[in-house]
């Protein structure tokens, strides 16, 4: 696995590259743009180093935000870069909390933490045609990075009905769902995930909803208002907006009732040992046709190779004299030009972060904690919802 740029991409000739952890270089490079010359910072990560890995990044719930090198330090990586678009404002609903929960499914260690929201409820810059909520990239237990989207399927079963489950620990359900929100969704507010329909985020929030909390297979709580606050271990908050508020509402305390989730992968044969959500940039070698080519941002981005080896995390720095940034076709064709097959478009602006043993984070050998190698375009590390951290047993 090359160490520099690989053909394709100009750098200037100021690439500069250092070795992270055993399978793991970071290095940085110069881009000529179509509005000026933008700098990429990069984890080049080799999967066939069986001490090498990487996993997914998140304070620990669902609902809830913090800085990549925070999460990395905290996580014992030696690198990581910040991921999913999140909900970060609330402005078209007052006195509704922002929950800082990511748009796409997240799995970590092989568990769903959470599923997508509709396609209208998103965060982010507009995807290409034909790409949902439910796209991710991850790593499976055969160790391959990989693409593809992962679909939500469950089930609410009463005494009375079988309601078909529309929502995991996810800011925004669909209207007249059902949502099971866990201890992984942690003590934000589950207003929001009543606010908005399928198509317009900005919508009113319903006035028809009502939430059961589940435990022991038993009704235990009931109340009209999507409330707040932990859920125990062991207990299942059930909310429900339009119809799915008017089935929850027929439940008693004490009743019997049972539910099951699982996220379904479209094309992956191997379970994802970790996933995040984003949108596809890259397939086959080909960018993806609809690609904006014309707004141009700083970035953060992840490319993989033919055979899912090799992972490419990728974050444009912020500084003022390189902020102009990449379109996404631009995005697209760095990373082909890296020797990517694959690429896959993460949060960006204040978000885009790079760290190492250390928003592209990184840690030096022997260092006690990562370093921010990118500069953000806030000037400092936003807090972010999820990341993808790398690990070392070098």
């Amino acid at each position: 696995m090359g160490a520099a740029p690989a053909g394709g991409v100009e750098a200037d000739g100021k690439t500069v590259t250092s070795r992270i952890a055993p399978g793991v270089q970071y290095w940085h490079f110069d881009i000529p743009a179509s509005h000026g010359t933008t700098r990429a910072h990069v984890l080049d990560i080799d999967l066939n180093d069986p001490r090498t890995g990487v996993g997914l990044l998140y304070p620990g719930e669902v609902g809830a935000r913090s800085a990549v090198s925070t999460l990395a330090d905290g996580a014992g990586a030696v690198g990581g870069i910040n991921g999913d678009f999140f909900n970060i404002s609330e402005g078209q609903h007052p006195g509704v909390e922002a929950t800082g929960a990511p748009v796409g499914p997240a799995v970590a260690q092989g568990r769903a933490l959470k599923g997508a929201v509709p396609d209208g409820q998103r965060f982010g810059p507009a995807m290409p045609p034909g790409v949902t909520t439910q796209a991710v990239l991850g790593v499976g237990f055969d160790r391959r990075a990989r693409l593809d989207s992962l679909r939500l399927e469950g089930e609410v079963r009463t005494p009375r009905t079988r309601l078909p489950l529309g929502g995991l620990n996810q800011y925004a359900l669909p209207v007249g769902s059902v949502g099971a929100f866990t201890s992984d969704w942690g003590s934000t507010s589950r207003v929001r995930s009543t606010c908005g329909t399928d198509t317009n985020r900005g919508a009113p929030c319903s006035t028809d909803t009502h939430e059961v909390a589940v435990r022991g297979g038993r009704v235990v709580q009931s109340a009209d208002t999507p409330g707040s606050g932990p859920v125990a271990a062991g207990t299942t908050v059930l909310v429900g907006r339009e119809a799915g508020a008017q089935a929850l509402r027929k439940l008693s305390i004490g009743d019997r009732v049972h539910e099951w989730h699982r996220l379904v992968a479209a094309r992956s044969h191997v379970p994802f040992r970790f996933a995040l959500g984003g949108f596809p940039v890259l397939r086959g070698g080909a960018p993806l046709p609809g690609l904006d080519s014309v707004t141009s941002a700083v970035r953060t981005a992840a490319g993989i190779s033919a055979d899912g080896r090799r992972l490419l995390l990728l974050s444009l720095d912020g500084s003022p004299e390189f902020r102009t940034g990449l379109t996404i076709a631009e995005v697209a064709r760095t990373l082909k030009g890296l020797g990517a097959q694959e690429g896959f478009s993460l949060d960006g602006g204040g978000s885009s972060t790079l760290v190492s043993s250390a928003t592209l984070v990184a840690r030096a050998p022997g260092a006690e904690a990562v370093t921010v190698r990118n500069h953000p375009s806030g000037g400092a590390e936003r807090p972010v919802a999820n990341g993808i951290g790398v690990f070392s047993r070098g």
